[in-house]
């Protein structure tokens, strides 16, 4: 009989960030050719020429949380040493498959230095999940006592909590338009409807920020128990601080407030002007207004125009891995508002049958 993993949410958690980790390390996905280079000559090659320390440590934080996951995901039985050993590995040979496919990638260079990074970070990522990962993701550890608190319980409550986190992770992009997401048109290459004027601008930012407040703020509510605020506050927060991390890291000369726009200071009022009283709506209601609020914003992000002012710090441009990072944040940011958009309605489905269900039982 196979041993089942001990904790319910790291398995989940950990094939998502495996995936986007995947996504960032293959980007842009596109000019597939065989180069004609052996497959794994990168392994052996010297000490490269131009090193460049920041990617180095980028790809060693990059895969921490992976081994991190990945240790705490093995069963509770194993031993420390075991689940270490076992989640590096595991890594490593992710990190190996992956540096082997960029060969095939004219815009990628496989290295064994970025191959080294990947397998320190995965082992001291492995090295904390192996010692602390259950008491945070065991079954009574205390990330699992917080969501069986405050989430609705079962695989919608995993679901919507990685969407949250794919939502925080697509407000580090290198925009200033806040809590926006859904922006297909540049993901694409199309060029903006409507040409750049300041008061179009500032109007379209406006109702943008207060529309993806409200949705953002009601989906938290939909995927949470009970009435309590705390939840929406807290993850509204960490999209301000998430927003103004990637203004401060992107934007020269080192500008966090950058996303702070005379549009997105209205919008931000008036999304909580209007955010507060929806708070004390019936459920079906937060899940109609959550929709139709994602829907607008969406519309706003593919229509707004392009900010020509925009101070972003050209020399991040000589570090691949921020260029990787930030396409993989704009491929995030650009879906994310149909996935939640297919989970608002699948709950929403399920919650209208489970009330009809009590009313005829009645």
């Amino acid at each position: 009989m196979p041993v089942r993993p001990a904790h319910a949410l790291a398995p989940s958690l950990a094939l998502a960030y495996a995936l986007l980790v995947a996504y960032a390390c293959l980007h842009p996905l596109a000019g597939w050719r065989d180069k004609g280079l052996p497959g794994f000559d990168w392994l052996w090659a010297p000490w490269p020429k131009y090193f460049i320390l920041e990617d180095f440590i980028f790809n060693i934080l990059g895969y921490l949380p992976l081994g991190l996951l990945l240790a705490a995901a093995l069963p509770a039985q194993w031993g420390f040493v075991r689940k270490a050993a076992f989640a590096t590995v595991l890594a490593a040979l992710f990190s190996l498959g992956l540096e082997a496919l960029q060969n095939y990638l004219p815009s990628r260079v496989a290295s064994n230095l970025d191959l080294g990074g990947n397998a320190a970070g995965a082992f001291i990522g492995a090295l904390i999940g192996a010692r602390w990962g259950g008491g945070l993701f065991g079954a009574q550890g205390r990330l699992q006592r917080w969501r069986a608190r405050y989430l609705i319980g079962g695989r919608s409550g995993e679901a919507g909590l990685v969407l949250l986190a794919l939502w925080l992770l697509g407000q580090l992009g290198a925009t200033d338009l806040v809590f926006a997401s859904g922006d297909l048109r540049s993901l694409l290459g199309i060029p903006p409807p409507l040409p750049f004027r300041p008061e179009r601008f500032i109007a379209f930012d406006a109702v943008l920020t207060a529309s993806a407040l409200l949705a953002v703020g009601l989906f938290v509510r939909c995927m949470t128990r009970g009435s309590n605020p705390l939840p929406v506050l807290i993850v509204l927060a960490l999209g301000i601080g998430a927003k103004t991390l990637a203004t401060w890291i992107f934007f020269e000369p080192g500008m966090p407030l950058a996303w702070l726009t005379p549009g997105a200071s209205r919008g931000l009022l008036v999304g909580a002007a209007l955010l507060l009283p929806a708070l004390l709506l019936p459920r079906l209601a937060q899940h109609a207004i959550a929709g139709t609020s994602l829907l607008l914003a969406t519309a706003l992000v593919n229509l707004i125009p392009e900010n020509p002012y925009l101070p972003f710090d050209r020399r991040l441009a000589g570090f691949s891995n921020v260029l990787n990072f930030h396409g993989l944040t704009q491929f995030v940011d650009s879906l994310w508002p149909y996935a939640a958009l297919a989970y608002l309605s699948a709950l929403g489905l399920w919650r209208g049958e489970h009330l009809a269900g009590g009313a005829r039982q009645r």
